[in-house]
């Protein structure tokens, strides 16, 4: 749907409810989703996006809050008098003050399980992608390279198959879960460094998982636990070579770090959908790195299929609905 600065909306037919709703950054979540299934159950107001300065004014008579990347701390939240509902367009929540909204008596709601489908897939890709150097096959092709060599094949850079290597999945959560499976489909082998016991895999706690695994990819969420889980002293301890994929948070990573050891050529590739400063600018340590041939850095894109998006604004509705009858879904606070 094209997004105007605003666009007001009647109240639910179905529901009667005058509840006022505001869509923060309706940007983030694609030009192309129907939002309806939100905006139809009160008057709603949809915005692009909300910067920080304008974001008290803008929340002033909203009682329902819809944001994805929208960031409200206890400042804000203290502002907001008449805010009685956040949903958050994700599974994470780290944007958002939880301990303000339970001293404020503001329901918190996110969207668990929706990206798992999309987010697996693009962490397949992107191992795909670095272990196969797929992107320096095609540039030799489509430079005209390949044309004009004489030769019918080329075997250079060298790349090794999935199924003989070994694959640590960081994070036994639904997403980290499918990863494993897929990567087990595709021949790895298999361990997984999770808090919970049971599994269908071997577990492993993370220094051996760094120092056994071919390929590393992350799925945690962002806390003081995880924060720069992979630092230097975690990346030393990785075999010469390996490949690391993040699909978390950018800050479960020491990012300079990480940067450092593609550099260097301490790590064999490198993958990542997201970061600590979204968009990062020219002062980031990736912004050094971001066209190696062993970088696969994308624009925190993993999580929006067009099906994963539509699950997404199905199930804010359902948490609003949920609500607004009483009753509590997906509720974080």
């Amino acid at each position: 749907m094209k997004i105007e600065k605003s666009e007001k909306t009647e109240k639910s037919e179905t529901t009667g409810s005058k509840v006022k709703i505001k869509i923060l950054d309706a940007s983030t979540l694609g030009a192309d989703l129907d939002l309806t299934p939100i905006t139809s159950l009160g008057d709603a107001e949809v915005f692009s996006s909300t910067p920080p300065e304008i974001l008290n004014e803008r929340l002033e008579g909203c009682e329902v809050a819809v944001l994805n990347k929208v960031k409200l701390g206890a400042q804000v939240l203290r502002s907001a008098k008449s805010l009685k509902l956040i949903c958050v367009a994700a599974t994470g929540f780290d944007n958002i003050d939880t301990a303000a909204c339970g001293q404020l008596g503001i329901a918190l709601a996110n969207v668990p399980g929706y990206s798992t489908p999309s987010v697996c897939q693009i962490t397949l890709a992107m191992a795909l992608y670095l272990a196969t150097h797929l992107g320096q096959y095609r540039d030799y092709v489509s430079s005209g390279a390949y044309s004009s060599s004489g030769v019918a094949n080329r075997l250079e850079p060298v790349y090794h198959e999935i199924a003989s290597m070994k694959w640590g999945v960081v994070g036994g959560g639904a997403i980290g879960s499918a990863v494993a499976h897929a990567a087990s489909a595709l021949g790895a082998e298999v361990s997984v460094c999770r808090r919970k016991k049971e599994g269908d895999w071997p577990l492993e706690d993370i220094d051996t998982l760094c120092r056994t695994s071919d390929i590393i990819s992350l799925h945690v969420p962002l806390n003081d636990s995880t924060r720069s889980l992979i630092d230097s002293r975690r990346i030393s301890l990785m075999k010469p070579g390996a490949l690391l994929i993040n699909a978390a948070r950018g800050a479960v990573t020491d990012e300079k770090a990480v940067a450092d050891a593609v550099a260097s050529g301490r790590l064999g590739g490198f993958g990542c959908d997201v970061y600590s400063r979204e968009p990062f600018g020219e002062d980031h340590p990736f912004y050094r790195i971001r066209s190696f041939e062993n970088v696969c850095l994308t624009p925190h894109m993993a999580w929006g299929s067009f099906e994963a998006r539509e699950r997404c604004a199905k199930t804010i509705a359902d948490n609003i609905r949920a609500y607004l009858s009483g009753a509590s879904l997906n509720r974080i606070v």
